[in-house]
């Protein structure tokens, strides 16, 4: 069996999706769960069609070439021709607050804003504007960026995980707009110590934030970001290697 996808749990619940011999099911990921999975390879994980998975033998992990999708807006800065039917959709324009003091600006489509702010895993958000299309949207989102960023890296999410918004710093930023709204997002867990980085399918489920998992295995809280599951083959069973521990498995 393969790891070939994986649900934040905005849609519905927390999971892995995981193929075995064609039919794809989902691993539950809710708090409490008891994952016992070692990885073995990492190759293509093929396509999902209609609840079918097909595989792909290439070594490129997580996808290669032929099963890559790439989005055409991810570095649009509005100067385009709406390619997409979406792009004539009505737009929000957002910042979002990663702990302690990570800041971004990011667009999509207005339906979709609360849907999109969980799924990057934010702590705080504040709605900017409602624009009548992604151009629009995407020539504000480049001006913004210009001082506070676009983009935020898993590793810089995990870093904060422990930690709470710095409130100064956000107030001080979002108090240069007239926010339409606000939001403040709860995951569910509470963190004394940062998480240790790693890739792993044994433990028992913390939470999910985003596209991170966190795992309790051996006293230590490991942070696992679900993309570098994806194309892993799962055998049953704990993982044997030599985890880092954390500074609070030794308290």
């Amino acid at each position: 069996m393969q790891v070939v996808g994986y649900e934040t749990g905005v849609d519905g619940p927390p999971a892995l999706l995981v193929a075995r011999d064609g039919a794809v099911t989902a691993e539950s990921l809710d708090p409490g769960t008891e994952l016992a999975y070692s990885l073995g390879e990492r190759h293509c994980a093929g396509v999902i069609d209609d609840g079918t998975h097909t595989p792909c033998p290439d070594p490129d992990a997580p996808y290669c070439d032929d099963h890559t999708y790439r989005w055409p807006c991810a570095r649009c800065t509005g100067e385009c021709s709406l390619p997409l039917e979406s792009c004539r959709e009505e737009h929000a324009i957002y910042l979002a607050a990663f702990a302690s003091e990570t800041f971004k600006v990011g667009v999509t489509r207005s339906w979709r804003l609360d849907t999109r702010l969980r799924e990057q895993g934010a702590d705080r958000a504040a709605h900017l504007r409602t624009v009548a299309d992604g151009r629009v949207a995407r020539q504000i989102e480049a001006e913004i960026a210009t001082d506070v960023g676009d983009r935020v890296r898993v590793p810089t999410k995990v870093r904060g995980l422990h930690e709470a918004v710095d409130e100064a710093a956000w107030n001080a930023l979002v108090a240069d707009f007239d926010p339409v709204e606000t939001f403040e997002f709860d995951y569910g867990f509470d963190l004394s110590d940062r998480p240790v980085s790693e890739t792993l399918a044994s433990g028992t489920v913390r939470g999910v934030q985003g596209r991170v998992l966190l795992l309790d295995n051996g006293g230590s809280t490991y942070a696992v970001d679900m993309r570098d599951l994806v194309g892993h083959d799962l055998e049953s069973g704990q993982s044997d290697r030599n985890l880092q521990s954390s500074l609070g498995a030794f308290g």
